[in-house]
């Protein structure tokens, strides 16, 4: 079996020419942007949006240099872009306004969008019927932009939970009262949710990260990486790497390893790029957990 592969790239700070450096470099480190989409594609631009904060006062969410450098690659290619979440508070273009990001994508042509419009679609890993936005649904390809997070409820997330925001409104919050008593149920129905819509990449937002209390309110913590790759679990093994996380003390990988989804095992991972730090991040400040269950 071959090695999945996995692009590393550091890049220090969010200065634009930096940024779209980094990002076309990943991208091209994993094939060059063809091998996702094609000329004309409707093109989910999933970013991670919870709450309509500046990117000033903390990483609660992707950084808007990094979402404008993945549409505007997109842009050049001849895809259609589009960039869409449903927030936890507010809606996607009150966050939007919030990271200062309305006017550029105006600039580059980009739409924001509410993934609204819910579909019921029966996941696998026997999973419940979940309501998932047509938007999402209906793109021809996904690019999911997630932030680099502690998480007090998930200890952290990298990869697959970003894709949550794909259900619509207030029901992300629904799924949390019902599926809260269990970590692995929970966790299976993210995977689920992952699997249905499928994103052709992943490009995680790590070049500052935040730390500690998760997902909103921790400090940030810079570390000075893109990580990029089309299989999310292992994107979510070289994050632990990366802050000396015990890839087990994350329900979502150990769900995944139990129902045998994804690549569990690091040693099936080639990181192609910038090499893998042999010593991690020696500080990173881990969350104190409390219930899944709203």
């Amino acid at each position: 079996m071959s090695p999945t592969r996995v692009a590393l790239t550091r890049c220090e700070d969010y200065e634009p020419a930096q940024v779209a450096q980094a990002v076309r470099r990943q991208i091209d480190l994993l094939g060059g942007i063809k091998a996702f989409v094609k000329p004309g594609d409707s093109v989910l631009v999933k970013p991670n949006f919870i709450a309509p904060r500046s990117h000033l006062r903390g990483p609660a969410q992707t950084h808007p240099a990094v979402i404008v450098e993945v549409a505007r690659l997109l842009k050049d290619y001849g895809a259609r872009p589009f960039v869409a979440d449903s927030p936890a508070w507010a809606d996607t273009a009150t966050c939007a306004r919030a990271l200062g990001l309305t006017e550029p994508l105006q600039r580059l042509g980009v739409p924001i969008r509410q993934l609204d419009r819910p579909k019921k679609c029966r996941l696998g890993y026997g999973g419940p019927r979940v309501g998932l936005s047509t938007a999402a649904l209906d793109a021809d390809a996904i690019i999911n932009v997630p932030k680099f997070k502690a998480h007090q409820q998930l200890m952290a997330t990298f990869a697959v939970k970003n894709m949550f925001g794909c259900v619509s409104g207030k029901h992300k919050a629904l799924w949390h009262f019902r599926k809260g008593d269990d970590a692995t149920e929970f966790c299976k129905m993210l995977i689920g949710i992952y699997d249905r819509l499928r994103p052709a990449l992943t490009i995680i937002d790590g070049i500052v990260a935040m730390e500690g209390k998760g997902p909103i309110h921790g400090p940030s913590k810079p570390l000075g990486w893109l990580i990029a790759g089309t299989e999310p679990i292992a994107c979510e093994l070289v994050c632990c790497h990366l802050i000396g996380m015990a890839p087990d003390t994350v329900p979502i990988i150990r769900t995944a390893r139990e129902i045998g989804f994804g690549v569990t095992d690091l040693s099936q991972v080639e990181t192609v790029g910038d090499a893998l730090p042999a010593t991690p991040c020696p500080d990173f400040v881990m969350p104190r957990l409390i219930p899944i269950k709203f």
